[in-house]
């Protein structure tokens, strides 16, 4: 269940598109210039964190394609509307963190084993990254309101995170470089950046393949769901019960409700009906629900299923 408190106003309240757009202009800002800073350091980690940068630039433009096709009405071909869309974006997200990971684990590796004459210009490259920390930390301010409802958003707040985290590393390593000049600590933080995306992408992995699977929203308990519908007056069974996701966000609930046959021939059928789905909505944030209601004695005659 979520927090119905209304959200407070202010930039992050804006649309998801927008919120997007905003965290792309700093991403492909930063990254211009981290490559300038690579080059001018000769920093790998730098180049690393760069790369990271354009990954997620090209990931946020995916992300602002998919918000846009998602925000298309349904039609009679697509009938749930294009929600879906974003949950493909998010996998292609997570497919490019993992290849970033794998190509910034092998670069560093091969400079670790073969350093030769590698100097980094540690001073510039504390400034870069600086710059690079605070314009994500802001990108994650915009943007963690919205991840909490958009896995869309979600896979660019956590590509987003990657880059923060990835940007104090590259701080430690500068910082070594400028008091001790240890050039290795280059590398070491570019190893350490490959690492800290592995994590993040599997768990972005994890909830796409939930969402396709349509397997039950995380932190849905059908048990509660099913025993809430059955405390209604009238309701004497509820079989056949499917919870599922379109996208993060989007809960869709189907069951059928085994009734009273009184309560049909009084013609209070209607009633329970809108009571059914208003409980779906306000206790479990489940807009979309379709409930089928048929007397027990019918419904007793049928294969129950979960």
């Amino acid at each position: 269940m979520h927090d119905h408190a209304p959200a407070a106003g202010g930039i992050r309240s804006a649309s998801h598109r927008r919120l997007l757009a905003i965290s792309l202009s700093l991403t492909a800002t930063i990254m211009v210039v981290q490559v300038v800073g690579a080059i001018l350091t000769g920093s790998l980690a730098l180049l690393a964190d760069a790369a990271h940068m354009f990954t997620d630039a090209s990931a946020l433009v995916i992300a602002l394609i998919a918000a846009a096709v998602a925000a298309r009405p349904a039609d009679d071909r697509r009938t749930f509307g294009y929600q879906r869309a974003e949950v493909f974006g998010a996998l292609i997200n997570a497919i490019i963190l993992i290849l970033l990971a794998g190509w910034v684990g092998i670069e560093a590796v091969g400079r670790l084993l073969n350093p030769g004459e590698t100097e980094v210009a540690g001073g510039l490259m504390l400034v870069v990254a600086v710059v690079g920390l605070v314009a994500n930390a802001i990108s994650m301010w915009l943007l963690s309101r919205a991840q909490r409802t958009s896995i869309n958003v979600r896979g660019a707040y956590l590509e987003v995170m990657g880059d923060l985290i990835g940007s104090a590393m590259v701080i430690i390593a500068a910082v070594v470089i400028v008091t001790t000049g240890w050039m290795p600590a280059d590398a070491l933080a570019s190893i350490m950046i490959a690492v800290l995306i592995i994590p993040r992408a599997i768990a972005l992995l994890r909830e796409v393949f939930s969402v396709l699977s349509e397997s039950a929203p995380e932190g849905t308990a059908v048990s509660d769901i099913r025993q809430h519908l059955l405390d209604y007056d009238g309701v004497v069974g509820v079989h056949d019960v499917h919870v599922w996701q379109l996208t993060r966000g989007a809960p869709v609930f189907s069951a059928h409700v085994s009734v009273e046959p009184a309560l049909l021939a009084d013609g209070r059928s209607a009633k329970l009906l809108s009571d059914l789905q208003s409980c779906l909505a306000h206790h479990f944030d489940v807009e979309h629900s379709t409930f089928q209601i048929e007397p027990a004695e019918q419904s007793d005659c049928e294969p129950h299923h979960a």
